[in-house]
């Protein structure tokens, strides 16, 4: 029985010493628009900011709306798995690996675009050497940092068993993973010590994680700007970063199980579980965009209705309405209908969030900028190609992330298959035990 599975689990390593000609070639044409936006940006740097769409009083554009948007992402791998891992989900285990692998990805791009709106990114160390404990963006920068701390270490613990396993198979970067292993040899010892770590990084992720976000909405919250002042904003940008982030981890779930073949691993059952998720989040979301528009609506400040006019009947209202109905229409016809509720429609779903998310970065950010409280005209920011380019280069740079994630290490934990296999039907048999009624003489579930 363990051979069986031995050979079935294959599968999971044969990325790794197995590519294609379809592989080099989808890595050079992302390599291509990598390295087209990076002259973009020298480009930038050689001739300023003005290469760009933002000027007076729009002086935030793409980059602010992408940095928040990535960010917001990063959240698909510590708060899934970690939550997936605490209330001890055994669906959870094919698909923690890839949340994990997102996470770090995406805060390594997200990071950079502050940098990239800065215009000369020398001036990053002025936040360090002279930063104000009253600045929102100083809270931003610690916090983010201290985020992508967590998040590489809870990404990286998992890994060492299965690192473990290709030491031990040998073969290509076998000096790589002899070093990163530190000596595993699947002891009891090291296994308790192991479970440990997880275990309490899992807890205190998801509290730094929920700080993240809550932070990157205080830079637009504490200040006084028409449409950007609320008290919501921090679970309104915690919400929206837990749903673009299950839908981003949909899309990449299916096209690496399309891409490898491992639908045997990334069962139906898997998506509809996550469709459930998507499902609940749109609703959230929902609520609190409407509890959003409302407050502002029955308010009627002058300033804060010239914002909102802007986006529902004025020049964003196209963006406005579209976004609307990426995160809440589209998401609910296909989720909430059972005919529907297919991977190709749990798909549509999430590439419609996901650009619904990006729209609504977009349409809290700009709006905002160009409605200024004091007596200006209306703004106009059109984005330059160099901006463009860079978003497409940040898209590019996080899918050739992730393949080259793939060439090293296992998208799927095998060694949390292996143990599922094991143990988890004997964990799960004593959880219920401990939660149903049973008789004086037997418990149902064994006798089941």
């Amino acid at each position: 029985m363990d051979n069986h599975h031995y050979d079935e689990d294959e599968v999971l390593f044969r990325p790794i010493y197995e590519t294609g000609k379809g592989f080099y070639a989808l890595a050079c044409a992302l390599a291509a628009i990598v390295v087209f936006g990076l002259v973009m940006y020298i480009r930038q740097l050689v001739f300023g900011l003005g290469e760009t769409g933002m000027n007076e009083p729009v002086s935030w554009g793409f980059y602010i709306i992408s940095f928040v948007f990535f960010i917001g992402i990063s959240h698909a791998g510590t708060l899934i798995s970690a939550i997936l891992r605490l209330s001890k989900a055994e669906w959870r285990r094919p698909i923690t690996r890839m949340a994990e692998v997102i996470t770090g990805i995406v805060l390594i791009i997200g990071g950079l675009h502050p940098v990239i709106d800065l215009g000369r990114p020398d001036r990053i160390l002025h936040l360090v050497e002279r930063g104000r404990l009253q600045s929102p963006l100083l809270w931003d920068f610690t916090s983010v940092s201290a985020y992508f701390t967590a998040s590489s270490i809870y990404l990286y613990l998992p890994l060492i068993p299965d690192i473990a396993l290709l030491r031990d198979r040998g073969g290509k970067f076998h000096k790589l993973y002899k070093v990163l292993a530190w000596g595993y040899d699947g002891s009891e010892k090291q296994k308790h010590a192991l479970e440990r770590a997880i275990n309490i990084l899992m807890v205190l992720v998801i509290p730094i994680a929920v700080s993240v976000h809550t932070i990157i909405s205080w830079i637009f919250g504490m200040t006084l700007q028409p449409g950007w002042h609320s008290t919501i904003f921090g679970p309104y940008f915690v919400v929206g970063a837990i749903f673009s982030g299950i839908a981003a981890l949909v899309i990449v779930m299916i096209a690496f199980r399309k891409a490898y073949h491992l639908e045997n691993y990334l069962k139906e059952i898997h998506f509809r579980y996550l469709g459930t998720l998507l499902m609940v989040m749109s609703l959230l979301w929902f609520y609190f965009t409407f509890a959003e528009y409302l407050t502002t609506f029955y308010g009627h400040e002058p300033p804060e209705m010239r914002v909102f006019d802007y986006k529902f009947i004025g020049s964003f209202a196209p963006w406005f309405w579209l976004m609307v109905a990426c995160n809440f229409i589209i998401p609910v016809i296909f989720l909430s209908n059972k005919k529907l509720k297919t991977i190709g429609g749990i798909l549509t779903a999430s590439i419609a969030v996901v650009i619904g998310m990006w729209l609504e970065r977009l349409i809290i950010i700009v709006p905002s900028l160009a409605n200024p409280r004091l007596p200006y005209p209306t703004g106009i920011y059109v984005p330059s190609l160099t901006e463009i380019s860079l978003l497409a280069a940040g898209i590019a740079a996080f899918i050739l992330g992730f393949m080259g994630f793939s060439k090293l290490f296992p998208l799927i934990s095998v060694w949390e298959i292996k143990e599922g296999r094991k143990e988890s039907v004997r964990e799960v048999t004593e959880r219920l035990n401990e939660y149903l009624p049973t008789s004086k003489h037997v418990k149902v579930i064994e006798e089941a």
